[in-house]
């Protein structure tokens, strides 16, 4: 049983290597991680930005369990996480792809009620069991929370990509999870639910405690809602701090290959983002 002392890291991470395997044998192993060092502090929400191909969703998987890394290692809680069954893992992490293929025509209720699963216990007949009253709270309440729960009796395949990413978030809350892994969670969803979502997450982990660990590309919004911000480039570690330590002009011009502005959110004062001006017509034709 994992130990739940506040002051524990929920991860570690320790010289961290990972690679995609290559069908032709003769083909180098480009590594996606390479020497990756870093923790994550329980009750933190930790930003993992970086360009396409940085490493970051692998980064995710590999906290999740679902990828096993090639060299360093992984603790979550102070354990071992490669010595961890999956169902022990599930019972503290839940994992949210940017993307999910359904094929079967489940009902949003009937989605959001399999993140329950983690959490039964085996029947002596070795079935998964069935949902109890506080299951069935469980799942409304996540559906409530993400904006949903109007949507109960719809069919996944009805819903629209955004509306679907939000009942997957649903789902993984409905998990009880004390760590939650999100990659793009905003990427399909318009700005009134970017903004809802968003502060949910935040309210859950200032009054719940939650953990989160969360891929953005949107530079501005991992600046606006995260602690800290894990940046990667080419498969390392390049900068890890506060956003004012993250986002500055030389590290994003140095990463990203291109020049921004970089001044004060007006209301927050957290880094933000402004890319330069375009050239005015007359200068394009000038030109």
């Amino acid at each position: 049983m994992m130990p739940t002392t506040l002051s524990m890291p929920a991860y570690t991470v320790h010289q961290l290597g990972f690679h995609y395997r290559h069908e032709a044998a003769h083909e180098s192993q480009a590594w996606s991680l390479r020497e990756v060092d870093f923790q994550v502090a329980h009750g933190e929400i930790l930003g993992v930005i970086g360009p396409n191909g940085s490493g970051k969703t692998s980064l995710l998987k590999l906290l999740a369990k679902i990828l096993r890394p090639h060299e360093g290692f992984i603790d979550l809680f102070e354990e071992k996480l490669d010595g961890l069954a999956h169902r022990t893992v599930a019972r503290s992490v839940a994992f949210v792809p940017q993307e999910s293929v359904q094929v079967f025509p489940f009902t949003i209720f009937e989605m959001v009620l399999m993140g329950r699963f983690p959490q039964h216990r085996h029947t002596i007949f070795g079935g998964w069991g069935w949902e109890g009253e506080e299951d069935l709270r469980l799942a409304e309440q996540a559906m409530a929370t993400m904006g949903v729960l109007a949507l109960a009796h719809r069919r996944i395949g009805d819903v629209s990509s955004g509306e679907r990413q939000r009942v997957m978030i649903a789902r993984a809350l409905a998990q009880q999870p004390r760590i939650l892994l999100l990659d793009e969670p905003t990427a399909f969803l318009d700005l009134n639910h970017q903004i809802e979502i968003c502060s949910s997450l935040r309210r859950m982990n200032r009054e719940q405690g939650l953990t989160v660990v969360w891929v953005s590309h949107d530079l501005n919004l991992a600046s606006q809602y995260c602690d800290r911000l894990l940046l990667l480039n080419r498969g390392a570690l390049f900068k890890l701090g506060a956003p004012d330590e993250v986002i500055q002009p030389a590290t994003i011009a140095h990463v990203y290959g291109c020049e921004v502005l970089v001044d004060r959110h007006p209301m927050s004062g957290v880094p933000r983002i402004t890319l330069p001006a375009a050239s005015s017509p007359s200068e394009q034709r000038s030109s």
